[in-house]
């Protein structure tokens, strides 16, 4: 790309990048060495809002990648700062699990189903009709609508899962009321977590392995943007999208060197 500036940060999406099924990818662990040695910042993200970062962390250690609790950062996050901008100390309905539970708690929240001031839904193992019927009632009556993010589906062993924009469809279905989502590809998620580590998105690079999440966001956020193949998109779909990456390479090894 013309008149860039060298990439001096990192922004790396976690599942189909480093890790796939619970296995890392073959020069995901050599990456991050880079990274660590080079004293760059980085950051690894997901939209997935389940987890904590510590969470994250130790779920990624057992894969033999070394990644510090300050360099993830998670959809929950980036909901939890966006709110904290919005309407500091305010009070929430969340259907999710620890990763956005804690997040919330950190910035001050209230938890409550009593005329909350958001209805937050993120990522469960257990989506409940009950709670879902919940959230309904309480958006009709005023709470405002946000979501982690917008992913319809998320990845088993047994296969795609109903995701977080799947019961978003739902409930706005239900209500009528459209929610924000705070997690990829609203460059949202990437400018707050550029801010966290102190570094500029014309300096900055994106990887990932989704052309509608991971290098839309990228884009947008104003970075260079890499597609790796070893997740989700191939690369006739890449032609399918009006916009494309920076470049295309065939995995995360193939980025070592840039670093």
């Amino acid at each position: 790309m013309p008149d860039r500036k060298p990439i001096e940060s990192w922004l790396t999406d976690m599942d189909g990048v480093l890790i796939h099924e619970g296995v890392p990818i073959p020069g995901a662990d050599a990456f991050l060495k880079k990274l660590r040695d080079s004293g760059k910042p980085f950051l690894v993200l997901t939209n997935n809002s389940i987890y904590t970062p510590r969470d994250l962390q130790a779920r990624l250690s057992r894969m033999g990648l070394d990644v510090p609790v300050e360099n993830i950062w998670t959809s929950a996050l980036a909901t939890a700062k966006f709110l904290d901008d919005q309407r500091p100390g305010g009070s929430a309905y969340v259907i999710g699990e620890a990763g956005l539970t804690t997040a919330l708690h950190d910035i001050g929240y209230i938890l409550t189903d009593h005329d909350p001031d958001y209805v937050v839904l993120g990522e469960t193992r257990t989506y409940s009709f009950e709670a879902m019927t919940k959230a309904v009632r309480l958006i009709n009556a005023g709470a405002r609508f946000i979501c982690t993010n917008p992913d319809e589906t998320g990845p088993s062993t047994e296969g795609p899962l109903p995701a977080t924009g799947a019961v978003a469809a739902l409930i706005t279905k239900a209500t009528g009321k459209q929610p924000y989502f705070a997690g990829k590809p609203n460059p949202l998620m990437m400018r707050t977590g550029l801010n966290a580590i102190g570094a500029h998105s014309h300096s900055s690079a994106m990887i990932g392995d989704r052309m509608d999440t991971d290098v839309l966001a990228g884009i947008e956020a104003g970075m260079q943007t890499f597609l790796v193949l070893t997740g989700l998109t191939t690369p006739a779909q890449v032609e399918n999208f009006p916009y494309r990456p920076s470049q295309v390479v065939d995995s995360i090894a193939d980025l070592v060197d840039r670093v």
